[in-house]
């Protein structure tokens, strides 16, 4: 196994584990909270939104290159995902995707006309994994005794 496909499952395992991050387009410095939906054969996040925010109109006009933040540190994962986000309709997706987070949100449930699927192609993800938070605390505590700098995990990119 090579160092990428151990980095590519490394990323995609840890972030299957996680719940959300902050998402948002690079021409604009606010990012918002959503919950990913993560589609590993595609190299895709899918993202179930709301039409009418700042960022499906801002997606209106096309793809933008937009940026996906995640950190847990209990699943021992930092990563700044690079990518193209774009609006979709694809159906098939949002039935496969849907769930009671989600329905919380719109009261027509999926059929709700508020709905809007979004996707983000990745283009990059720069990655800091850790053996998560007992691992960290174990790592300062074992520093304190040897005096060695703690072992902090991995950091790489990751090209898609």
């Amino acid at each position: 196994m090579t160092d990428h496909d151990k980095h590519a499952d490394q990323f995609w395992d840890r972030l299957d584990d996680v719940n959300a991050g902050m998402l948002g387009t690079t021409e604009d410095p606010r990012l918002v909270p959503m919950s990913h939906y993560a589609d590993r054969d595609q190299s895709t996040l899918w993202f179930i939104g709301a039409k009418g925010t700042d960022l499906a109109e801002t997606l209106a006009g096309g793809p933008k290159d937009a940026i996906h933040v995640v950190t847990d540190a209990g699943q021992g994962i930092y990563t700044r995902i690079h990518g193209s986000l774009s609006l979709s309709d694809d159906r098939a997706k949002l039935d496969e995707i849907w769930n009671a987070v989600a329905s919380s949100w719109f009261e027509g449930g999926k059929d709700d006309p508020d709905v809007q699927l979004m996707h983000l192609t990745l283009s990059e993800a720069e990655v800091w994994a850790t053996g998560g938070s007992t691992t960290f605390l174990f790592q300062i505590a074992k520093s304190k005794v040897t005096g060695d700098k703690p072992d902090m995990g991995d950091h790489y990119t990751l090209p898609f």
